[in-house]
């Protein structure tokens, strides 16, 4: 037995696979608040990347029996990875590697920079102003109807920065990354999810949620943790949203992939890639059976890992990541960590850290080392193979990566 168990008076126990890693106590207490709720199923799962969130513990496995947590998903709903393998070798890469972060930095929209164009008008540098051609087919023929349907019930959420955000990074630690495997095959990796209309629909929610709750009950014992109950005014809805907001955030990684493929080529020759290898949600709701019940497991940075099925854990800037195999754990809810996970905040990293600290983290890696990404040093995480190792019992290991070109926004 791999997990320790901690028992919640009141409530349900919490079993965490954090054997070796630093657990920050207000982490603890957030899991604690979780496992009172009076319809979680069997136990809460904490993953070792486990820390502080908003809303629910990033790295907590949640599931629920005829109700759901809006804010435990949150508002990045179906951030998660994919991975491709190319025929690519190390020996085909060139030996300064700033034209090949140069090329996927103008392929893919990233980061967050309004700027001016003409007459007042003001257009976001992380955002298409003219969406492609292939991307628009995308939304038209894959997305557009479920949007409609979502906006015909909330209004509001039309309002969002939607089909021009579809093929685009976004901030924070989503990043697209160039690597090489354990015998130096090249890898392209990227991590984002359903943007600005995941970020919408989950606000949109999580404050009706706690509407409806506080209508319900006078007032709210922890606003962060209100739920929709099966059969309540705006259960279905939110299901049908947040799926939604789901296969966005696919397609979106699936784009920024193709787009990323198509720049390497250009700068490298043409090479083979399985357009995709891998494509994971680690922040998500899905119905699942566990222990003879049809329940919701929501992850919340944790990512699923059923017997046989394949997973992505990024390491952080400078440090490795992982392409694993699920070994179908029944206690975590078949289920692994989603990365390396935070050991301090982006206000104490920027604080502690200076732009010479971030140089040195990340030798030997293509990417921004300035005074906008110290929040993002690999020091501000747990260290990659103690949260592995902590989960032996959860994935195999199927291949190991480190990154040569890393984009940021």
């Amino acid at each position: 037995m791999q997990y320790e168990e901690m028992q919640v008076p009141g409530g349900v126990p919490v079993k965490s696979w954090t054997q070796g890693v630093p657990v920050d106590e207000k982490a603890r207490q957030q899991l604690r608040s979780t496992a009172m709720l009076p319809f979680v199923h069997r136990w809460v799962a904490a993953m070792p990347d486990v820390h502080l969130g908003i809303g629910a513990t990033v790295g907590s496995v949640v599931p629920t029996r005829g109700a759901i947590i809006p804010a435990a998903v949150g508002v990045d709903i179906g951030c998660g990875m994919v991975a491709a393998c190319t025929d690519l070798t190390a020996d085909d890469l060139p030996d300064h590697l700033a034209g090949v972060r140069s090329a996927i930095e103008k392929a893919v929209p990233h980061g967050r920079t309004p700027t001016r164009r003409g007459r007042g008008s003001w257009v976001d540098r992380g955002s298409w102003h003219d969406l492609p051609e292939h991307n628009g087919r995308v939304w038209r023929e894959q997305l557009q109807a479920g949007f409609a349907q979502v906006c015909a019930s909330h209004p509001a959420i039309a309002k969002s920065n939607n089909a021009h955000h579809l093929g685009t990074l976004g901030t924070g630690n989503h990043f697209i990354e160039v690597c090489l495997d354990e015998v130096n095959r090249v890898w392209i990796m990227l991590h984002s999810g359903s943007r600005g209309v995941g970020n919408k629909i989950g606000s949109h929610f999580i404050a009706l949620a706690q509407r409806d709750m506080a209508d319900q009950l006078g007032a709210l014992p922890n606003k962060d943790l209100a739920y929709f109950e099966e059969g309540s005014a705006h259960f279905d809805d939110y299901v049908h949203a947040v799926g939604w907001a789901q296969d966005f955030a696919r397609l979106n990684r699936e784009l920024m992939l193709r787009a990323t493929i198509i720049a390497m080529t250009k700068e490298l020759g043409a090479f083979r890639a399985d357009l995709v290898a891998v494509n994971c949600h680690h922040n998500y709701v899905a119905k699942e059976h566990h222990f003879g019940a049809d329940v919701w497991v929501t992850r919340k940075g944790a990512v699923r890992a059923g017997l046989g099925e394949l997973g992505i854990i990024p390491g952080s800037m400078g440090a490795r990541s992982y392409i694993v195999r699920g070994k179908g754990n029944a206690d975590s809810f078949c289920s692994c960590s989603h990365g390396a996970g935070r050991v301090m905040s982006r206000t104490e990293a920027r604080k502690r850290f200076t732009v010479a600290d971030q140089v040195a983290q990340t030798a030997g890696v293509e990417c921004r080392k300035d005074a906008d990404v110290i929040d993002e040093i690999p020091a501000a995480y747990k260290p990659i193979e103690a949260v592995m190792a902590a989960q032996s019992d959860l994935v195999d290991v199927v291949h190991t990566l480190h990154q040569v070109v890393c984009v940021k926004g």
